[in-house]
């Protein structure tokens, strides 16, 4: 399989876990790092033996086909734009872009380039979220505890970035907030699982006006609250499923499931869409809830520790090798432009409704991205 070489733009929290998971994968070679703030980005190239540019010098590089988009939510947009114009393909954390325009510009952009567009999240191709898209793909064919999607229920909620992110700010202006910066685990796990949204309705406030950062040099500093902080929606499937989704970062403790989704002839419980791994429990009409099984996936194999002592299987960079895989093969890739702008749309519908106070129906549509089974995964890697 073809390699390609890949660089980064924006060295800030995220570079590093890319940085450290590039090698894992067949498909791509990472081999150089920019930022605004050059310290920053030979910071980054030291600790991880690759090469530091200027924006300008890594996008004019010939050894790079691919560049990874990591700056701030509110530059997505114009640097994706820039590395479309420089004859990069891109691949950009999410959220992608904040609106659906600039969507769509980048879309338009991408095909006049004949160039690819991926983006974050890629969590979706987990073990344990694939596992579920099985179990439900499978009742669509045959005998299961599931049956069809009818409803279901999301919960993404805490108390908020300020605890334990050094500059916050970002995630408290418009741009930020929970269903931007969460929303994207979630939406895109329930588009792979249950398809495309057709409506939304939702309600939202910020609870706090001020947030007090609790770690770093700048401890103890207030940050405005300037987005909502606490949302509550209602999505409304192509296939008819209603699923509702909380996002809320006012919330101190709470006892309620990451993901569940109730089919026509039971029920499946899913982890938390922020991670690959984790466990998927499945109950039919007596209720009685039972692990399936793992059926060998790689991306569901833990390889590393997080800082709270947890085991985690970690995979962040799977999309993007799937992108280069894609691009090599000529297949369309999972982390794709039309999901990720299908995405972006529901998210920002969703704080339009609950600005208007109204219903908003989706104007985009995507295919469910393809399943990765075990084997594909497989491939992916090293």
């Amino acid at each position: 399989m073809k390699s390609f070489g890949v660089g980064i733009i924006g060295c800030g929290n995220i570079s590093a876990a890319y940085l450290k998971l590039a090698p894992m994968f067949k498909a791509i070679n990472l081999v150089a790092v920019a930022d605004l703030n050059m310290e920053a980005a030979l910071a980054r190239a030291d600790e991880f033996s690759v090469r530091a540019d200027t924006i300008e010098t890594l996008l004019a590089a010939d050894d790079i086909d691919i560049v990874i988009n990591l700056t701030i939510p509110s530059a997505h947009f114009s640097v994706t734009k820039q590395i479309l114009e420089a004859g990069k393909h891109a691949y950009s954390e999410k959220p992608y872009v904040l609106t659906l325009e600039e969507g769509e510009a980048l879309r338009a952009l991408a095909a006049e380039k004949g160039l690819r567009v991926g983006s974050a999240p890629d969590t979706f191709l987990g073990g344990a979220h694939q596992l579920a898209r099985a179990a439900i793909d499978e009742s669509a064919v045959g005998e299961s505890a599931v049956g069809d999607i009818i409803g279901g229920t999301c919960h993404v909620m805490s108390r908020g970035m300020e605890a334990w992110h050094p500059n916050p700010d970002f995630f408290f202006q418009p741009g930020g907030g929970p269903v931007l910066d969460l929303g994207p685990y979630y939406v895109t796990n329930l588009v792979q699982l249950i398809g495309p949204v057709k409506s939304v309705s939702a309600m939202a406030s910020a609870s706090f006006k001020t947030r007090t950062i609790g770690i770093g040099p700048r401890e103890g500093e207030t940050v405005p609250v300037d987005t909502p902080t606490n949302i509550h929606a209602v999505l409304e499937f192509h296939n008819g499923a209603l699923v509702t989704l909380g996002a809320s970062w006012d919330v101190c403790a709470h006892r309620h499931e990451n993901m569940e989704l109730y089919g026509s002839a039971g029920s499946i419980y899913l982890p938390d869409p922020n991670f690959f791994g984790g466990e998927v429990l499945q109950a039919g009409q007596e209720g009685e809830a039972k692990k399936i099984g793992s059926r060998d996936h790689p991306f569901a194999v833990t390889n590393e520790t997080d800082g709270q002592g947890i085991d985690r299987a970690n995979y962040r960079c799977a999309g993007l090798a799937d992108m280069a895989a894609a691009i090599a093969t000529g297949r369309p890739h999972r982390c794709s432009l039309e999901l990720a702008t299908h995405v972006v749309e529901v998210m920002t519908a969703i704080l339009k409704s609950a600005k208007e106070r109204k219903w908003v129906d989706m104007v985009t549509t995507c295919e469910r991205p393809a399943a990765l089974t075990p084997d594909q995964a497989r491939e992916l890697l090293v």
